[in-house]
């Protein structure tokens, strides 16, 4: 909910002479567009065939055009369902006047709103899901970086090859092999325990896909088919060709590409090194600039918009390292969220990170989708380029390079004068927001979500419970903890099925908004500062890993920017079943938070909880005995062995 914030802003429309129009026209002229869209969804997927009853696989949109639509839920019960999850966090006296408010909207305002998402569910197939894109994510004039964008790590202790180039050539490959595969529609649907499946529709937009600024709203620019890839490397832009004859350069040629670029000694052009800082820049900044861009320098942008996706190849090295484990996976987080503000092109659906050392990661623009989607490419791309591609024993890529390809074509900017100013100040801007995001990684090993099994809980719930644990401090008993974990496997059912509450008051707003009407109880649901927003990233594919025999090479999740300037953003990953990983983040100007002290009270609190049950009284005994100095050791970050001996691949330790 904490990203709906984006939407206090927003304004209706108005007309050419600045009366605004209508009080009911605006919200359905957008009601008619919405379904508009949506129909012109369900007919661009005709072709595909419908094998719900029939055939053994499944297309990835075999089922898109049989999903129900999204229901409405009564605004009675999402009001209550509103007041019950505040209730433990406000004082008796906010809680009292907070329901006031919602009792006064339920008899003044909430029949007419919801008679128009009614309205909207009848002629769209989903009453919510555009105007979250479009007033949450594609309205907002928040730069991208750190405030919407997120990052995936590498394997968090093994890396594969420590050649750069190497691994790029492998990563580009296989996450163009997932474009394929996703083309034909190879990608089986996601299915709720085997049977319900999920909607599809968030995977069309992976790839050729870039979020355009606008003065007052972005917009998201996908093609059809590209063949290149835009790399940034010390300064300068190259675009590389990813196809010979419309096919695939082999992972060996690819890398012989990378190579090339890394051995182009020209030097970068005035500005053009710190030419993506406008990316980081305010949306309305940017579009401004970008229009003199377009003029000046056409073909260089349209080559970096138009890719399929952006490549990063930077100068220094990342990851875990022996000499300092805990501050070296910081920076790597760091690195991954917000770079040095000049060297990821945010606008692109994803920036892939490949460090000096072959150590990985992504940046991903978030208007396109949720996590999960580009986590399924990720582990895709991960176990493919380890464990199907692979390395030689020298490092390289396996296969042979191709002299006859011709060089990755420089990119020129021609950047007028004035545009060399914006640079600046976009370049200063994203230097003070990096600098001010303080990130933690805390890899928990412990016990992992075996244990959490045997003590017949669910293992996100558990998490979400600790999370509050750590974060308000308050004690805890085994009765009101098992209370909460069942509430929240209510809340997130509720949710899953379309029951939820924060879509539904976010529709409402919007709605209410649309046709001028106040409500106290919507305006103060909606300037709520939430302090600590969470999120899993799941593990989708796991036979794609062997966790029993390499334990090391699964993917260690990735992290996001804080919702509110005195808030965390803490995202987790469970990998394996022994291993719980959390990337914490909070803002440096802050006094009220601290990434690290919370990172050591998620630790307290999982030990805390975990002793609550029979099952988990060892680890108290064993760990709290120590004391803090033992702290490394009870992250586990030397403890891990690399299963470096057992791979088939060349691997480095760290």
């Amino acid at each position: 909910m904490a990203e709906a914030h984006q939407a206090v802003g927003f304004r209706p429309s108005l007309t050419s002479d600045g009366a605004e129009v209508e009080l009911s026209a605006p919200v359905l002229q957008e009601i008619y567009l919405s379904g508009l869209r949506s129909w012109k969804r369900h007919l661009s997927r005709f072709w595909a065939l419908v094998r719900i009853f029939s055939g053994r696989h499944p297309m990835l949109f075999s089922y898109q055009r049989s999903l129900p639509r999204q229901p409405v839920p009564s605004v009675q019960d999402t009001v209550r369902k509103y007041l019950e999850s505040v209730r433990p966090i406000l004082s008796d006296e906010d809680f009292d006047w907070t329901a006031v408010l919602a009792q006064e909207f339920l008899r003044l305002q909430a029949s007419l709103l919801q008679w128009y998402l009614r309205l909207k569910s009848w002629w769209a197939s989903n009453y919510v899901s555009d105007w979250w894109e479009e007033f949450v994510y594609l309205r907002s004039r928040n730069p991208l970086m750190v405030n919407s964008n997120y990052y995936m790590m590498d394997f968090l202790y093994v890396t594969p090859t420590p050649l750069q180039a190497a691994r790029a050539g492998n990563a580009v490959h296989a996450l163009l092999l997932y474009r394929h595969r996703l083309n034909r529609q190879e990608i089986p649907p996601t299915l709720l325990m085997g049977m319900r499946p999920l909607c599809s529709a968030q995977y069309e937009k992976i790839f050729n896909t870039t979020r355009i600024p606008g003065v007052q709203k972005d917009y998201i620019r996908h093609l059809h088919d590209s063949q290149h890839v835009a790399v940034f490397h010390r300064g300068r832009f190259f675009r590389m060709g990813t196809h010979s004859r419309n096919s695939l350069l082999s992972p060996r040629a690819l890398e012989q590409q990378f190579q090339r670029i890394l051995d182009d000694p020209s030097p970068a052009c005035p500005h053009e090194e710190h030419l993506a800082a406008l990316t980081a820049a305010p949306r309305g900044t940017w579009a401004q600039v970008r229009t003199s861009l377009k003029t000046q320098a056409a073909e260089a942008l349209e080559a970096v918009e138009g890719a399929a996706f952006f490549v990063s190849l930077d100068a220094e090295p990342a990851g875990l390292t022996r000499e300092d484990p805990a501050a070296s996976l910081d920076a790597y987080a760091h690195a991954l969220l917000a770079g040095r503000g000049h060297d990821r092109w945010f606008d692109k659906s994803f920036t892939l990170i490949v460090f000096s050392n072959g150590k990985l990661g992504l940046s991903v623009e978030h208007s396109w989708a949720d996590c999960p989607i580009s986590g399924h490419m990720w582990e895709f791309t991960l176990a493919t380029e380890c464990f199907q591609l692979g390395y030689s024993t020298d490092g390289h890529c396996k296969g042979h390079p191709d002299p006859t390809l011709p060089q990755p074509q420089r990119l020129q900017w021609d950047l007028p004068d004035q545009i060399h100013s914006s640079i600046s100040l976009a370049l200063r801007g994203a230097k003070i927001l990096s600098e001010n995001v303080d990130c933690h990684v805390v890899p928990f090993s412990l016990f992992g979500k075996s244990f959490i099994r045997r003590c017949h809980l669910s293992s996100d719930s558990f998490i979400q419970i600790a999370l509050q644990l750590a974060h308000f401090r308050d004690p805890q008993c085994l009765a009101l903890f098992r209370v909460a974990v069942d509430k929240h496997q209510a809340l997130l059912k509720a949710a899953m099925s379309g029951q939820g509450v924060d879509r539904h008051l976010f529709a409402l707003y919007i709605v209410s908004r649309f046709l001028h009407l106040q409500s106290p109880f919507l305006t103060q649901v909606h300037s709520e500062q939430w302090q600590l927003s969470t999120s899993q990233i799941p593990v989708q594919q796991m036979h794609l890993f062997d966790v029993h025999n390499y334990p090391d090479y699964v993917s260690s999740g990735g992290g996001f920017g804080p919702a509110d300037d005195h808030g965390y953003g803490v995202s987790y990953i469970f990998m394996g079943d022994g291993m719980i990983t959390f990337h914490i983040s909070s803002k440096k100007s802050s006094t009220k938070t601290d990434s690290h002290r919370l990172g050591q009270h998620i630790e307290d609190a999982l030990l805390d909880v975990a002793s609550l049950f029979q099952a988990g009284q060892h680890f108290k005994r064993r760990f709290r005995g120590s004391g803090k100095e033992n702290s490394r050791h009870r992250c586990g970050f030397l403890s891990r062995q690399t299963g470096a001996s057992k791979a088939s691949m060349t691997s480095t330790d760290f």
